[in-house]
């Protein structure tokens, strides 16, 4: 792995720490608070709603700016808003830090990927891309498992301060390894604006808002789902959270690898075998053997469609690629919120946390819809692809 890559797969580990531990503690969060675990469960939605609404806040207002010290302030903001998350006196302020500290989320990935694809030739961006993303994938082998264990046995606010070290080992890292002059803007933010005009990048956004939409309509309650349902322990479903980020790491590789090659049906296959698994989570969740077998599938599928969609967003906006690359993760993060809102939604209705994953299997079938359009209307008018630094 490049080491300007290195210092991002860092960063990208602390993000995922905070973005995904929360749901392993959701049952403690809401006892010490005083909220109903639903309610808990809206601060998944509060941090996506940061990442959608902080996104293009921050991509616009950093434009002009030079890549690197815009990399090295937004790891700084994680940094002081996961202490702030850690310090929260209540609910609302809880809610408040996730959101501020959500606000560079969007922006630090959008413009982390450009970056990571400028630095390897053509035919390798799509692995660069996952490898940023690998430190993501691992939190959830390490950063979530290990944060969920250490929140159940010192307090939720114990996994926030942990993070908070990790921050600082990011910050640093990015401002010794990434170089200083790596993909600079060039047509400002006219030019940046200019290919949100364009089909393809939205379509491709809202194949990512529907895949992880997908997910989070279900793994926000994975917890409640896998003690309920498949019979397993508190403790182990930490066990479990494992298992998922293993798959998630697998897939990301896999998934860069496949995107390189064929980026589209790589997309398309893999939402069908997303839909195909929801309805046997449905199935057979019951059998714990099963569940855990399904977890680890779950992960492995979700993040074989993330390193293609990221760089079919920054290929098709290719003549201004940041902010439409921040507004894909802003993107992927509608999905978060509005699959955490849904999921929630249809336990409040009645449904069962049983049926809970069919809900997900819908919303999985309709991000195959939009990704057939894309690909039908690609073989009329092809993406282009982003031409590398220098030529």
């Amino acid at each position: 792995m490049p080491l300007p890559i290195l210092a991002l797969a860092i960063a990208s580990f602390c993000i995922g720490t905070t973005e995904f531990v929360i749901m392993g503690l959701l049952p403690e969060v809401a006892a010490d608070l005083g909220v109903s675990i639903p309610s808990a469960g809206l601060l998944v939605t509060g941090y996506a709603l940061g990442v959608v609404f902080g996104a293009p806040i921050v991509a616009m207002a950093t434009a002009h700016l030079p890549r690197k010290p815009v990399l090295v302030g937004l790891a700084a903001l994680f940094v002081v808003g996961n202490l702030f998350c850690a310090i929260a006196p209540n609910y609302w302020l809880l809610m408040a830090a996730r959101v501020f500290t959500a606000f560079g989320h969007g922006a630090f990935f959008g413009i982390g990927s450009v970056v990571a694809a400028s630095l390897v030739p053509r035919n390798k961006r799509a692995s660069a891309i996952a490898l940023m993303f690998a430190g993501l994938t691992l939190s959830n082998i390490l950063g979530v498992p290990a944060g969920t264990a250490l929140g159940e046995a010192f307090g939720w606010r114990s996994t926030f301060l942990a993070v908070v070290g990790i921050g600082l080992i990011s910050v640093a890292a990015i401002a010794w390894l990434v170089p200083s002059n790596v993909a600079e803007p060039s047509g400002g933010l006219r030019s940046e604006l200019r290919v949100l005009g364009k089909l393809q990048v939205w379509l491709a956004m809202l194949i990512a808002s529907l895949a992880s939409a997908s997910l989070f309509a279900v793994f926000t309650y994975i917890k409640p789902y896998l003690t309920e349902v498949s019979g397993l322990s508190t403790s182990a479903v930490t066990w479990v959270l494992l298992l998922f980020g293993a798959g998630m790491t697998i897939g990301n590789v896999i998934g860069g690898k496949l995107a390189d090659w064929k980026l589209m049906p790589t997309v398309i296959g893999t939402l069908l075998l997303m839909a195909v698994l929801f309805v046997g989570f449905t199935e057979f969740g019951a059998i714990a053997s099963v569940a855990i077998g399904v977890v680890f599938l779950w992960g492995l599928l979700i993040f074989v469609v993330v390193p293609p969609l990221q760089i079919r967003v920054v290929e098709a906006a290719s003549e201004g690629p940041n902010l439409a690359a921040t507004l894909n993760q802003g993107a992927f993060n509608v999905g978060n919120a509005s699959g955490a809102w849904i999921g929630g939604v249809a336990l409040s209705a009645g449904v069962s946390y049983a049926n809970l994953p069919l809900v997900g299997g819908v919303l999985a079938l309709l991000a195959v819809a939009v990704a057939v359009l894309s690909q039908s209307l690609e073989r009329r008018a092809p993406v282009a692809t982003l031409q590398p630094a220098g030529e």
